[in-house]
Protein backbone atom coordinates (compact mmCIF):
# COMPACT_ATOMS: atom_id res chain seq x y z
CA UNK A 1 0.00 0.00 0.00
CA UNK A 2 2.63 2.66 1.23
CA UNK A 3 4.55 1.01 -2.20
CA UNK A 4 1.45 2.27 -4.30
CA UNK A 5 1.06 5.56 -2.54
CA UNK A 6 4.56 7.32 -3.03
CA UNK A 7 4.15 5.85 -6.74
CA UNK A 8 0.83 8.05 -7.13
CA UNK A 9 2.75 11.23 -5.68
CA UNK A 10 5.65 10.43 -7.71
CA UNK A 11 3.27 10.47 -10.93
CA UNK A 12 1.69 13.48 -9.07
CA UNK A 13 4.85 15.48 -9.43
CA UNK A 14 5.73 14.61 -12.85
CA UNK A 15 2.28 15.53 -14.07
CA UNK A 16 2.28 18.84 -12.24
CA UNK A 17 5.70 19.49 -13.10
CA UNK A 18 4.83 19.12 -16.97
CA UNK A 19 1.44 20.67 -16.78
CA UNK A 20 3.16 24.28 -15.05
CA UNK A 21 6.75 24.14 -17.51
CA UNK A 22 6.53 27.35 -19.03
CA UNK A 23 5.61 27.34 -22.72
CA UNK A 24 8.16 30.22 -23.60
CA UNK A 25 10.95 27.37 -23.14
CA UNK A 26 12.51 26.86 -26.13
CA UNK A 27 12.81 22.66 -27.43
CA UNK A 28 14.91 20.50 -26.42
CA UNK A 29 16.68 20.61 -30.00
CA UNK A 30 17.42 24.37 -29.61
CA UNK A 31 18.35 24.25 -26.13
CA UNK A 32 21.16 21.23 -27.22
CA UNK A 33 22.32 23.44 -30.10
CA UNK A 34 22.98 26.39 -27.74
CA UNK A 35 25.65 24.36 -26.10
CA UNK A 36 27.60 22.75 -29.33
CA UNK A 37 30.32 24.71 -30.29
CA UNK A 38 29.73 23.32 -34.08
CA UNK A 39 26.60 25.33 -34.27
CA UNK A 40 28.02 28.90 -32.35
CA UNK A 41 26.95 31.84 -34.05
CA UNK A 42 27.99 35.35 -33.75
CA UNK A 43 25.88 38.60 -32.39
CA UNK A 44 26.33 42.23 -33.08
CA UNK A 45 24.85 44.35 -30.40
CA UNK A 46 22.90 47.25 -31.71
CA UNK A 47 22.94 48.89 -28.26
CA UNK A 48 24.75 47.87 -25.15
CA UNK A 49 24.39 50.70 -23.14
CA UNK A 50 21.83 52.74 -22.70
CA UNK A 51 20.92 56.07 -20.38
CA UNK A 52 17.49 56.01 -19.17
CA UNK A 53 18.24 60.10 -18.29
CA UNK A 54 16.07 61.82 -15.06
CA UNK A 55 13.53 59.78 -13.05
CA UNK A 56 11.62 60.06 -10.27
CA UNK A 57 12.25 58.15 -7.23
CA UNK A 58 9.74 54.94 -7.35
CA UNK A 59 9.53 55.04 -11.03
CA UNK A 60 9.64 51.62 -12.80
CA UNK A 61 11.25 51.73 -16.51
CA UNK A 62 11.86 49.48 -18.97
CA UNK A 63 14.33 49.49 -21.40
CA UNK A 64 15.16 47.57 -24.94
CA UNK A 65 18.21 46.16 -26.40
CA UNK A 66 18.67 44.97 -29.63
CA UNK A 67 20.93 42.04 -30.76
CA UNK A 68 21.39 41.12 -34.66
CA UNK A 69 22.40 37.56 -35.45
CA UNK A 70 25.16 38.30 -37.62
CA UNK A 71 26.06 35.14 -38.25
CA UNK A 72 25.21 31.65 -40.36
CA UNK A 73 23.67 29.58 -37.74
CA UNK A 74 20.56 30.64 -35.48
CA UNK A 75 21.34 32.68 -32.59
CA UNK A 76 19.86 31.47 -29.14
CA UNK A 77 19.47 33.71 -25.87
CA UNK A 78 20.02 30.93 -23.38
CA UNK A 79 19.77 33.52 -20.21
CA UNK A 80 19.05 36.58 -19.23
CA UNK A 81 20.32 37.52 -15.54
CA UNK A 82 20.20 41.25 -13.51
CA UNK A 83 22.67 42.01 -11.55
CA UNK A 84 20.62 42.85 -8.68
CA UNK A 85 16.87 42.37 -7.68
CA UNK A 86 15.90 45.85 -8.48
CA UNK A 87 15.46 44.36 -12.40
CA UNK A 88 13.92 41.61 -14.32
CA UNK A 89 15.05 40.44 -17.07
CA UNK A 90 13.39 38.99 -20.15
CA UNK A 91 15.07 38.30 -23.38
CA UNK A 92 14.37 36.46 -26.92
CA UNK A 93 13.19 32.96 -26.18
CA UNK A 94 12.86 31.15 -29.86
CA UNK A 95 15.99 30.89 -31.83
CA UNK A 96 16.94 34.07 -33.66
CA UNK A 97 17.60 33.42 -37.11
CA UNK A 98 20.98 35.00 -39.38
CA UNK A 99 20.13 38.31 -40.06
CA UNK A 100 17.06 38.90 -37.71
CA UNK A 101 16.75 40.51 -34.90
CA UNK A 102 16.21 39.67 -31.04
CA UNK A 103 15.86 41.39 -27.91
CA UNK A 104 16.44 41.74 -24.03
CA UNK A 105 14.70 43.53 -21.86
CA UNK A 106 15.20 45.23 -18.52
CA UNK A 107 12.32 46.27 -15.98
CA UNK A 108 13.73 48.37 -13.49
CA UNK A 109 12.19 49.73 -10.45
CA UNK A 110 13.53 52.85 -8.58
CA UNK A 111 12.12 52.34 -5.26
CA UNK A 112 14.78 53.33 -2.91
CA UNK A 113 17.45 54.62 -4.96
CA UNK A 114 18.87 58.39 -5.21
CA UNK A 115 21.43 60.08 -7.23
CA UNK A 116 23.31 58.39 -10.24
CA UNK A 117 22.58 54.41 -10.72
CA UNK A 118 24.85 52.32 -12.82
CA UNK A 119 23.15 48.58 -13.23
CA UNK A 120 23.91 45.42 -15.52
CA UNK A 121 22.81 42.15 -17.09
CA UNK A 122 24.67 39.17 -18.04
CA UNK A 123 23.32 37.68 -21.10
CA UNK A 124 24.49 34.09 -22.19
CA UNK A 125 24.02 33.00 -25.67
CA UNK A 126 25.61 30.45 -28.46
CA UNK A 127 28.16 32.70 -29.62
CA UNK A 128 32.03 32.75 -30.78
CA UNK A 129 32.76 36.15 -30.25
CA UNK A 130 32.28 34.82 -26.09
CA UNK A 131 29.13 33.14 -24.65
CA UNK A 132 28.41 35.87 -22.12
CA UNK A 133 27.69 39.81 -22.79
CA UNK A 134 26.85 42.50 -20.72
CA UNK A 135 24.57 44.93 -20.98
CA UNK A 136 24.61 48.32 -18.80
CA UNK A 137 22.36 50.94 -18.43
CA UNK A 138 22.51 53.69 -15.68
CA UNK A 139 20.62 57.26 -15.01
CA UNK A 140 19.58 59.50 -12.46
CA UNK A 141 17.35 59.17 -9.60
CA UNK A 142 15.53 62.06 -8.21
CA UNK A 143 13.93 62.89 -4.85
CA UNK A 144 14.55 59.11 -3.38
CA UNK A 145 16.50 58.17 0.15
CA UNK A 146 19.37 60.36 0.74
CA UNK A 147 22.74 58.55 0.28
CA UNK A 148 24.82 60.29 3.07
CA UNK A 149 25.33 58.33 6.81
CA UNK A 150 25.28 60.74 9.28
CA UNK A 151 28.33 59.94 11.46
CA UNK A 152 27.69 60.81 15.37
CA UNK A 153 31.04 61.14 17.09
CA UNK A 154 31.37 58.78 19.86
CA UNK A 155 31.91 60.64 22.18
CA UNK A 156 28.51 62.15 22.22
CA UNK A 157 26.88 58.63 22.14
CA UNK A 158 28.08 58.36 25.61
CA UNK A 159 26.63 61.72 27.30
CA UNK A 160 23.51 60.99 25.78
CA UNK A 161 23.46 57.24 27.08
CA UNK A 162 23.80 58.66 30.87
CA UNK A 163 21.15 61.44 30.51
Amino acid sequence: MRKQLLSVIALGAVISFTACKNNDLKPKEAMKSAFDTANFTTVKWVDSMKDFGTIKNGEKIQLEFKCINSGNKPLIITSARPGCGCTIADYTHSPIAPGQQGAVTASFNSKNFSGTVHKSIIVNTNTKNGTEHILYFSGNITGGPSNDKVMVPHKEVREEKRN
